[in-house]
């Protein structure tokens, strides 16, 4: 079931085919891509942070290839601003990129929307590979969507912009701190709720610590996750219809970051804290079965924090989730589960929602006090 070794998925989306390489000679497999592409020239965008822990491994696959330069944007979602987008671009034309060069977002999620939207947007688009540095990573750096933050909203301003590919070299993933683990994961736990009671199922009995995943284990999962993701990008890349359902927990998730102020919160965390909110809402809309506090518990021993903030009450809540992208007409539309694996959009009245908001507030107040009690 969990496979060993290096692993490779085709995306087929309709505007390109690209491949997706996980395991330890997914740089190999970069470096042969660069050696037979046409670039004239290398952006690399990372991090602070990765690039002090990371750079030099990237660099030994461009110093013999060819010319590159080096940008480096905060941490996480800080990162994903205007001023930094502005500043990127500004990088790109003093160091004469032209429309045959090549981007590289060498980072986790934040770092492959931002460099995906400046090579979107370079010269009317340019080329531009993921190499991601994170869990989280694994469902971003796939399906082309690319963007950044605008203070009312998160990733409202954006571009589809798919990648030449992605090289996913999992040795990297050793230097993350738990928190990111966490944030990463949510994403996995995701995806498996969509499309997969198997695979879901799998999640709640063989991962019990996220400190003690092993290698095997870890490819086995994130491999899964993109195999999902990709199924879905490949019938709607554009999102126009089936491919929303990746957005599950996301209304609820991207309001909570937004007022948090981004990166307060990290985005795993807040995204399940809507997942679960989902699930409620799932249980009255549509009769959802199943044991939701067996999975909170599950949550909570992975040490997620569902708690939803004293002062993020329901008014400021039904604000920002009216302005989600899958909102019409100021009616919010959310992801629901009729069944684990059968997840269908639907517009909700605000008096449900109000109620089953104060209902989770409810339920995780009480987990927080048992957890303390224990």
């Amino acid at each position: 079931m969990k496979e060993e070794g290096n692993l490779l998925i085709n995306i087929e989306t309709s505007s390109k085919t690209y491949p997706v390489f996980i395991g330890e000679n997914s740089l190999q497999a970069l470096t042969d891509h660069l050696e037979n592409a046409d670039y004239t020239k290398i952006l690399i965008i990372t991090d602070f942070t990765v690039g002090r822990l990371h750079l030099d491994e990237l660099r030994t696959c461009l110093s013999r290839i060819m010319d590159y330069c080096i940008f480096k944007v905060p941490a996480s979602e800080q990162a994903k601003q205007f001023s930094v987008y502005e500043e990127a671009l500004t990088f790109a034309l003093e160091n004469d990129l032209d429309r045959k060069s090549c981007i590289i977002a060498f980072g986790g999620g934040a770092v492959g929307d931002l460099a995906g939207f400046v090579a979107a947007t370079f010269m009317r688009g340019i080329r531009f590979i993921q190499v991601p540095t994170t869990i989280l990573a694994h469902d971003s750096a796939v399906g082309g969507k690319t963007g950044i933050n605008h203070p009312l909203g998160k990733n409202m301003v954006g571009a589809f912009h798919q990648p030449e590919g992605v090289y996913y070299f999992t040795d990297l993933l050793e230097t993350l701190p738990l928190s990111e683990i966490r944030s990463g994961f949510a994403e996995v736990v995701k995806h498996a709720f969509i499309a997969d009671q198997e695979f879901l199922d799998f999640l709640m009995e063989s991962i019990t610590d996220l400190t003690k995943i092993s290698r095997t284990d870890l490819n086995y999962i994130l491999k899964k996750g993109i195999e999902i993701k990709a199924n879905i990008v490949h019938q709607d890349e554009r999102e126009n219809g089936l491919r929303a359902v990746l957005n599950l927990g996301h209304t609820l998730g991207h309001a909570l970051e937004t007022n948090a102020g981004y990166g307060t919160v990290t985005h795993g965390e807040a995204i399940m804290t809507g997942l679960v909110y989902a699930l409620y809402l799932s249980e009255a809309e549509t009769d959802l079965v199943m044991d939701i506090h067996r999975f909170e518990q599950w949550l909570v021993t992975l040490g997620y924090r569902l708690e939803i903030p004293a002062q993020f009450d329901f008014d400021k809540a039904i604000t920002s989730m009216k302005r989600d992208k899958k909102s019409f007409a100021n009616k919010p539309r959310f992801i629901l589960l009729e069944e684990i694996g059968k997840p269908v959009v639907k517009e909700i009245g605000e008096e449900q929602l109000r109620s089953t908001y104060e209902k989770f507030i409810i339920a995780t107040q009480l987990q927080g006090e048992t957890k303390k009690a224990d």
